[in-house]
């Protein structure tokens, strides 16, 4: 089976949402204008199987996964999400599998308003899978990982540690967080012009927290009893609570620090997801873990791309 027939079998759909795009799939590149005042977020994640997904994973999970974990980076701008491209590489052509992928793409894709623009299909010995998402926001408006200030809150989204206790305990409901994670879309535009900095979660709270300071060039203070996580990780010893919830990754929540004043504003709206404050930014440069107000020194890292 040929590339084009691939793609106009299984990838190639009219164009359901955004009516700013002058040329879809059927040619060398996308066309899609911008509207006045905003600017372009563009970004992109790879996904590996057998490193970002177990080889036994349904193939909907993961075409739901590869848009999921690229509009959480949107979500961590503040940017409303417009389109993605799609390349991957395909061990061999089995037509079930590509047509419950791509139904999973069209899935995620339609609860934010997301539309597959272009990409690329190719032969290859390992399935990978590259989604680029492209979002707007206001000119100006990007919320970034610079500028968390000393006595902002440090606040997250949903529940942390999910996905990773999934991935150690497969056939547990907690796997759903692992296959399906939610893009955080609209909390992110809602927080948008309240918060400091913001990231998604995808390595693991304490290492992505530390791109926030580093970038914003100030410490913090983390409470561990304020982290939010299952009833399923509550049952266990706290330092297993804490290396999912810390190190373990795949979250896709919204990590963002806010002042206090800011912070009461924004709760007066109804928010898309439940948010929780564990911490505080504050002085010296670096990440200090408390438990109950007793100070932990606590050796984790979270997940290694190049372990």
């Amino acid at each position: 089976m040929a590339e084009f027939s691939i793609i106009e079998q299984y990838f190639k759909q009219a164009r359901l949402y955004q009516n700013n795009v002058v040329l879809g799939i059927c040619d060398d590149s996308a066309i899609v204008s911008p509207p006045p005042d905003h600017e372009l977020v563009i970004c992109t994640d790879t996904l590996v199987d057998g490193r970002h997904f177990p080889t036994t994973t349904a193939a909907h999970a993961i075409g739901w996964k590869s848009v999921a974990v690229n509009l959480s980076d949107l979500a961590a701008m503040g940017a409303i999400p417009h389109s993605i491209l799609l390349a991957i590489t395909l061990p061999n052509i089995d037509h079930a599998w590509l047509k419950n992928f791509s139904q999973g793409i069209f899935d995620c894709c339609a609860p934010y308003g997301v539309d597959l623009i272009g990409g690329d299909t190719t032969q290859g010995p390992h399935l990978t899978i590259s989604v680029t998402a492209l979002g707007w926001v206001k000119r100006g408006q990007a919320i970034t990982r610079k500028g968390a200030c000393v006595g902002d809150y440090i606040v997250v989204s949903g529940q942390l540690g999910d996905a990773a206790f999934g991935l150690q305990h497969l056939g547990h409901p907690l796997q759903h967080r692992l296959d399906y994670p939610s893009p955080r879309c609209l909390l992110g535009q809602q927080i948008q012009g309240f918060a400091s900095s913001m990231i998604d979660l995808s390595d693991g709270l304490i290492q992505d927290l530390k791109h926030i300071l580093n970038a914003s060039q100030v410490g913090a203070r983390l409470n561990l009893e304020k982290l939010p996580i299952d009833t399923a990780l509550q049952q266990l010893p706290s330092a297993q609570q804490w290396q999912y919830a810390l190190a373990g990754g795949d979250d896709y929540e919204l990590c963002f620090t806010i002042s206090q004043n800011n912070y009461q504003q924004l709760i007066q709206q109804k928010l898309a997801t439940p948010l929780h404050i564990i911490g505080c930014i504050e002085e010296p440069v670096g990440l200090r873990l408390y438990d109950q107000e007793k100070q932990k020194y606590l050796d984790l890292n979270g997940y290694q791309h190049f372990a």
